[in-house]
């Protein structure tokens, strides 16, 4: 028998579209498993708010009534108003090694996006730019930390033969700090605070976090305005992300800049989750969440998460102060070990900060491009 694609639509086949990649990574020693219970919310409009934006669908294919590839598209209407262009995206692509399999999703995905009055597909686009995006391409033995994504080496072989190019890549690194590192960043810290009277905010419990949840979006729409594939958060999308994560982040690794009231910039770090993740399997019950506590509480590496700089102070270090608390921070806590998250290859400007470390640029992912025919 042939593949049959189907629209999900039953909670068996929502199942099947959140089990599926679990299968098709089994034994995979470097996949990180994301939480069902997480994967199942993004799918509908009560938990996920990106959907009063978004048009989306979501297919699993089927063999012989076994699932055996998934595919998502989305039509990000505010994106589109914003660039002025009819673009589709596809997310969400996990799939067996098989060329029919693919194209019947890209096929039954493209048809869609055509219908909707398309006249671009990229991706692996998600609803926001907190979504995990892009389709490893460099870099398949290492750990991805929980913001980046894995994928088999074949996914890139079937989406540049179905006729995709190249958009653009992220890539991401490996950081070691030492003490050189550290007392060149503080002594940089402490010349712009003298300078400019710039200040770090650092905090010890969540309570005193939550409320500079707002202002954190403020300078991320700010500083994010300008780059690809982003539109900016509203106050539901606010609220749904500092539910989903300022609550059960590790405070200590968040740091604010700032000059008198203002807050300028802003870094996200966070304990690495992958191996505990790794070990949780999809579930957070009943041991996955003492595996994630445990590795939040006693980190061997941090993951840069998220990082934000008002554009008018870019060029005053404000950077530099939060690199330097970081450091800091790290340094009481034994940590040596900083996985960057995907930072676009044309920004030289932020890539330029990892020269004052030892480093490697060990994965990159890419978003690719096909006009729809």
């Amino acid at each position: 028998m042939g593949i049959n694609v189907k629209v999900v639509k039953s909670n068996q086949e929502k199942k099947d579209f959140v089990h599926l990649p679990f299968e098709v990574y089994k034994g995979n020693p470097y996949w990180v498993p994301p939480l069902k219970c997480d994967e199942k919310k993004a799918m509908g409009p009560k938990h996920n708010p990106a959907m009063r934006f978004c048009d989306s669908r979501f297919w699993v294919a089927y063999r012989d009534g076994k699932p055996v590839g998934r595919l998502a598209a989305i039509i990000n209407r505010k994106y589109n108003e914003k660039t002025g262009k009819k673009l589709g995206r596809f997310f969400k692509l996990e799939f067996f090694d098989d060329k029919e399999t693919f194209q019947a999703l890209m096929d039954t995905a493209v048809a869609w996006l055509k219908e909707k009055g398309m006249k671009t597909i990229h991706g692996p686009l998600g609803f926001t730019n907190l979504d995990t995006q892009g389709l490893l391409v460099e870099g398949f033995d290492y750990l991805p930390s929980i913001a980046s994504v894995y994928h088999h080496p074949y996914y890139q072989k079937h989406i540049e033969d179905y006729g995709f190019k190249k958009e653009i890549d992220w890539v991401e690194f490996r950081l070691q700090i030492g003490k050189k590192n550290i007392e060149k960043a503080n002594r940089g810290a402490e010349l712009l605070k003298k300078r400019f009277g710039f200040e770090i905010v650092s905090f010890k419990k969540t309570k005193e976090l939550i409320p500079h949840a707002a202002t954190v979006f403020n300078v991320l729409n700010q500083a994010f305005g300008k780059l690809p594939f982003v539109t900016p958060f509203d106050k539901e999308m606010r609220d749904m992300y500092t539910k989903k994560y300022f609550k059960v982040i590790n405070p200590k690794y968040v740091f604010l800049v700032k000059k008198e009231d203002n807050v300028l910039g802003f870094m996200i770090t966070v304990p690495s989750l992958s191996k505990a993740m790794q070990k949780a399997n999809g579930r957070l019950f009943p041991f996955g969440f003492y595996h994630i506590m445990k590795d939040m509480k006693h980190p061997k590496v941090i993951d840069f998460f998220l990082s934000g700089v008002l554009p008018k102070y870019e060029s005053q270090g404000v950077a530099i102060m939060l690199y330097a608390a970081v450091q800091n921070q790290m340094l009481k806590d034994g940590i040596d070990t900083i996985e960057t998250t995907g930072i676009f290859e044309t920004n030289q400007h932020a890539i330029s900060n990892w020269k004052n470390f030892d480093h490697i640029q060990h994965k990159r992912r890419r978003c690719f491009i096909k006009e729809i025919e």
